[in-house]
């Protein structure tokens, strides 16, 4: 937590700043209005996982703005569909193509606004793209994550797509698409499945992984499978388990609606809990890893939000019963730092 204050934050914080200034600038008013949301609204997105970089504070000055860069590409990219003037497939995929080419660092930029009325960004999703590729690129053992980082992107891509495109259109793609992978997942239900390719913590990882000299590919492959379902998986389960009320409103789809009952969403999260723990002792540094999970469920359950849906409360209890002190110890922390930033 020292490095966390004492680095993480602050140049997370610069970082932001930055990006504040380009966003402003954008002349498309509504591009610019959805970039300046994202970061209003999604900052904490970028600070928790700036936290990545405290486990190697010698690439800091690349984890950190690649972080940065790339999750507010996806918080950008998330307003732009949530809110959309479009519900067309082909705008949606064109404008994730920007972060499949965020890590890939040979790829030529392309004008991912080409299927959308709206495309006078001054250069500011460009400039995200290059950040990324700049900095992926300084990372010494890039080469071996970087198939694994392009797949959980790929997936990244995919969800978006077919969460926003028209409602009735919805489910049937995602359970198609779930036909296509169930087979390397069979602890999971579709939801689950879908929720965990939603995370950006996987690519996070390994950005960290390929910042040590000499991983290697196998080692790369293990890191992706432990992290990928259960530890991404939790964290978007947590997202959305809070934000119920929310898309009810919006009319947004959420994965945590799919439970039969409220039991049942107890149970199955749970079980992602503990098998995420038990996944993360297998990497070096697994403490690292453990506190990253008893974060996760401090600061989504501590969520003002959390307070205002009955039912939502009610499973925040049951999932912090027996909370060890590692987790009292975050939620703590993550309510005072809220009040810093109120």
């Amino acid at each position: 937590m020292h490095r966390v204050y004492r680095y993480v934050l602050p140049e997370v914080e610069a970082e932001l700043a930055k990006l504040r200034t380009l966003a402003e600038g954008i002349p498309d008013p509504e591009l610019r209005t959805q970039a300046i949301n994202s970061m209003n609204d999604k900052k904490f997105h970028c600070q928790g996982g700036g936290v990545y970089a405290a486990a190697n504070l010698d690439y800091r000055h690349v984890l950190i703005p690649l972080i940065v860069a790339l999750q507010t590409i996806s918080d950008y990219l998330d307003n732009l569909c949530d809110r959309s003037t479009s519900l067309d497939p082909d705008d949606f995929r064109l404008l994730h193509q920007s972060m499949l080419d965020a890590v890939e660092p040979t790829a030529g930029l392309k004008d991912y606004y080409a299927l959308r009325d709206e495309s006078d960004d001054g250069g500011y999703l460009h400039h995200l793209v290059t950040t990324c590729q700049k900095n992926v690129a300084l990372l010494p053992s890039y080469d071996n994550v970087k198939e694994d980082v392009k797949e959980l992107v790929a997936l990244y891509g995919d969800l978006q797509v077919y969460k926003h495109i028209k409602h009735d259109m919805r489910e049937p793609q995602l359970l198609s698409w779930w036909e296509k992978h169930r087979n390397n997942y069979p602890g999971l239900q579709w939801n689950e499945f879908a929720a965990a390719t939603g995370s950006t913590l996987g690519m996070f990882m390994l950005f960290l992984a390929a910042s040590e000299e000499n991983l290697s590919l196998k080692d790369a492959g293990a890191i992706r499978q432990i992290y990928f379902p259960h530890v991404c998986g939790l964290h978007i389960l947590l997202d959305y388990l809070i934000d119920q009320e929310e898309d009810q409103a919006g009319g947004d789809l959420n994965f945590c609606n799919y439970y039969e009952s409220k039991r049942l969403l107890v149970e199955r999260i749970s079980l992602i809990v503990n098998r995420a723990r038990e996944d993360v002792k297998h990497l070096p540094g697994s403490r690292f890893h453990r506190l990253i999970i008893e974060g996760l469920l401090a600061l989504y359950l501590s969520d003002p939000k959390v307070r205002s849906q009955n039912d939502v409360r009610e499973v925040s209890r049951e999932l912090m019963k027996n909370s060890p002190l590692t987790r009292l110890f975050f939620l703590i922390n993550s309510n005072w730092i809220r009040k810093q930033q109120a």
